[in-house]
């Protein structure tokens, strides 16, 4: 932040109660007898989640539009109009057994800007937007981050339209069923944006730090990994003359593990699916089949880190007399984020004096699929013991109050105040 911006930023507050009480409110659709949501991706409950958002956004002030993928943004004018907006967003949608924070944080934390501008008169140069991303958790419709994957080209309209749940249904048809099948053309030029968000596990907390600033994105890369070997009979066949697949399979498995820890402190090895054929438990296992995932920050990590996998696979598959076929079936990129914006996050923290430090995503967001395009930094704020993607999701007023006022500044820091 810049001198002279540090002389002209308002001194505001936003509205920590209020926040709160929002993010309560819009718990109640939805609800879990456990205290979580289920408001999974265009369901009725979606449709009345987006209902009760959009009434405040009219109630304050905002020009509501919605877009042919369903993604909806509020309008604040500003002085000059005529520039690309300052946005700021995320997405209410949840996973069936969701909590009450992960992306209805970043949505409320926006209009709760909205809401303190508002109250204090200010006038931005630039305008504001508010995003409310659609389907961003891919709990019912794949691509995950479908509204923002759209906006900015990853993924075709019609590919995101004509996508099925396992029940057959369209997304074309379930926006219209909701009433969220808008007629705005997807995509627009978009100035800076900014997304405050609870999902980075248990770093924060465990740094006793109230804020992260967020540099990037880690890069993703999945495989399909199949172990063939040949199923024999339990009780005959002697261990030595043996090909079997879950014995070679384990060992793929402790290295994928290896691998993520060797490369840390950014980088993740995970195996998240295992399949076994023929699932008998006198039957010598023929083939077995699971995912990984690995993830780091830089490319140059991440491609060692998928060499040394197919040089580990290969060993063992030699080992153990099996076949062992790896098929790479996504790529992400690690992304960065700009890093002006980043600055802008860490001079909002220490003006404020709030504990912060400098943190990665190794989730998905939105503000990921932006940043591909658009100029996008996270602001990240703990959760209790890092849980996310469950009901017992928590999150402290406090720490969300201070991750709203960090955005609260780095947003007017960006647009800036009209004369």
């Amino acid at each position: 932040m810049t001198d002279h911006a540090e002389r002209t930023l308002p001194k505001l507050n936003v509205n920590g109660q209020r926040l709160w009480q929002s993010l309560m409110d819009l718990a109640q659709i939805g609800a879990t007898p456990a205290g979580g949501n289920c408001r999974v991706a265009l369901t009725a409950a979606d449709g009345q989640g987006r209902d009760l958002v959009v009434g405040w956004l009219k109630q304050a002030g905002l020009t509501v539009t919605v877009d042919q993928v369903g993604n909806i943004f509020g309008r604040r004018d500003g002085q000059e109009n005529g520039r690309p907006p300052v946005m700021t967003g995320s997405h209410i949608d949840t996973q069936p057994t969701g909590g009450k924070f992960d992306g209805c944080f970043g949505v409320m934390a926006g209009l709760e800007v909205i809401r303190t501008l508002n109250e204090a008169n200010i006038v931005t140069r630039a305008p504001l937007e508010l995003a409310i991303w659609t389907n961003e958790e891919g709990a019912r419709f794949l691509p995950i981050m479908m509204g923002s994957g759209v906006f900015t080209g990853r993924h075709t309209l019609e590919e995101a339209l004509e996508a099925r749940d396992s029940a057959g249904l369209r997304v074309r048809d379930e926006l219209a069923a909701i009433g969220y099948a808008g007629t705005k053309p997807v995509g627009f030029p978009v100035d800076a944006y900014f997304e405050a968000h609870i999902e980075q596990g248990p770093i924060l907390e465990a740094e006793d730090k109230v804020i992260g600033a967020v540099g990037g994105s880690l890069g993703m890369r999945w495989f399909q990994v199949v172990v063939t070997g040949m199923e024999m009979h339990a009780g005959p066949t002697p261990m030595s003359v043996r090909k079997d697949a879950l014995l070679a399979a384990s060992e793929l498995v402790q290295s994928v593990i290896r691998i993520g820890r060797e490369n840390g402190p950014h980088g993740r090895g995970t195996v998240g699916v295992l399949n076994v054929h023929p699932g008998s438990r006198n039957v010598v296992p023929g083939r077995v089949d699971f995912t990984v995932d690995l993830r780091h920050m830089e490319t140059t990590v991440l491609d060692a880190m998928e060499e040394r996998l197919h040089k580990v696979f290969g060993q063992i598959a030699r080992e153990h007399g099996v076949a062992v076929e790896v098929m790479r079936v996504q790529d992400n990129p690690p992304t960065p984020f700009k890093a002006e914006l980043v600055q802008l996050v860490r001079d909002s923290a220490a003006r404020r004096g709030l504990a912060q430090m400098d943190i990665v995503t190794g989730a998905g967001h939105d503000a990921v699929y932006m940043a591909m395009k658009h100029p996008a930094a996270m602001i990240f704020v703990p959760c209790k013991d890092g849980v996310s993607h469950n009901e017992i999701e928590d999150a402290r007023p406090e720490h969300l109050e201070a991750g709203c006022n960090v955005l609260l500044d780095a947003m007017i820091a960006r647009a800036g105040i009209a004369a």
